[in-house]
């Protein structure tokens, strides 16, 4: 059986970043191992938030890897996802990967998956893990009823509040990053 993060959420709103993660560790499909796992983190020198979702030990080497780009290319955080993402797709054990990650600066949000995605949203907002699709969702409702009253912190933490209501792998213990 394996260790499985679960829901991660992210946006750039009114000039702020915030990344958003739940932390619930689920051993297979019913045994929760964990209520407190740190699955948002900054790196490079405090400058980039990154976020995973998937196997937990992928993830933490994807992690690895990611950090190990960001600081070959001194902080370029696009330059550093596309890296990644191209020796994720082409490396026989990378490739076996199960884990996203979402990366963030000041200026760019992207999505880095194993087979070789790197996406930048139109609308600011990223959500992966069992519960994404929850917190995108409400994610993108709160920025339409309420957004100019918010910030991308409350955003973040709400949205990932409302999954952890929905979504048996998400809970309520959650960390907000923001720049």
């Amino acid at each position: 059986m394996e260790l499985h993060a679960t829901t991660i959420f992210a946006i750039k709103h009114n000039g702020k970043g915030a990344m958003a993660g739940d932390g619930q560790v689920t051993l297979g499909e019913s045994v929760v191992m964990k209520h407190t796992a740190r699955k948002v983190r900054r790196l490079f020198h405090d400058r980039v938030i990154a976020g995973f979702a998937g196997s937990v030990a992928d993830a933490f080497t994807l992690f690895e890897k990611f950090e190990s780009k960001l600081n070959e290319y001194n902080g370029n955080l696009e330059r550093a996802a596309v890296e990644l993402a191209k020796e994720w797709r082409s490396d026989n054990a990378l490739r076996k990967l199960e884990a996203m990650l979402i990366v963030m600066d000041e200026e760019t949000l992207l999505l880095v998956s194993g087979t070789g995605e790197v996406i930048e949203p139109d609308d600011g907002i990223l959500a992966i893990g069992s519960g994404g699709n929850y917190a995108l969702a409400a994610g993108r409702a709160l920025m339409r009823h309420n957004g100019n009253d918010m910030e991308a912190k409350e955003i973040a933490k709400h949205a990932l509040e409302i999954a952890s209501e929905i979504c048996v792998f998400t809970n309520g213990n959650i960390i907000v990053e923001e720049l």
